[in-house]
């Protein structure tokens, strides 16, 4: 598994995939966050969610990263382990996220003039991980694995993304941005946001599965 973690790093910094999502990232990270003031929930949520579009981008790019015979011979390589390679392909991208996530937490503090508790930072952390899960889970199921033809995977993963932000009620992203948006005491939005972290993880298992399923068929 490391070494499969190894080698998706070095191809993803050789082929600069990375860099699209990147920029988008922090784009959208100086545009909604600079010169903010007030409760950190809503700046928070703000990070989270050019985390979450960013962590789609940056997994669909990793998924793509070898053309079919190329992830032919990778799984041959682990052992004829198709699963093993899909999760080292996860795990690159939910490490690439918590690099992101360092930077989505302090960047409003240093560009905006906020009061910061410990509680604050530990409800921006769960923030981020729900929305880079649900990021991770969507770039996975709107892979090559699962749609042959670039344009419907594009497709696809918009679909989920704008039906994942603006679904009123939808957990977990759509209602956690409700709950940070509305509620700007973060000790009450510990408990709350922990189970939309929950349930963000169940997502990603849930995803994970299905695109192993046809992933597996297409062997």
């Amino acid at each position: 598994m490391i070494a499969l973690i190894r080698y998706t790093f070095a191809t993803v910094l050789h082929t600069q995939r990375y860099l699209a999502p990147l920029l988008l990232f922090t784009g959208l990270m100086g545009v909604l966050t600079v010169n903010g003031s007030g409760p950190l929930p809503p700046a928070y949520a703000s990070s989270a969610g050019a985390l979450f579009v960013c962590s789609t981008w940056l997994t669909i790019a990793l998924m793509s990263l070898d053309a079919p015979p190329q992830r032919a011979i990778v799984v041959i390589t682990a052992g004829g382990r198709s699963l093993t390679v899909l999760l080292a392909a996860i795990g690159t991208a939910l490490l690439s996220c918590l690099a992101l996530m360092v930077f989505g937490l302090f960047f409003p503090l240093w560009m905006g003039d906020y009061v910061v508790t410990t509680t604050d930072l530990l409800l921006g952390l769960e923030a981020q991980l729900t929305c880079a899960l649900v990021g991770i889970a969507i770039g996975v199921l709107c892979s090559r694995l699962v749609f042959k033809r670039q344009g419907y995977a594009l497709v696809a993963a918009l679909a989920l993304v704008m039906g994942a932000l603006f679904a009123k009620g939808m957990p977990p992203v759509n209602r956690l941005f409700t709950l940070m948006a509305t509620t700007p005491d973060a000790a009450k939005l510990l408990a709350p946001t922990s189970v939309m972290l929950a349930i963000s993880a169940v997502v990603l298992a849930v995803f994970t599965a299905a695109t192993q399923f046809v992933a597996g068929r297409r062997e």
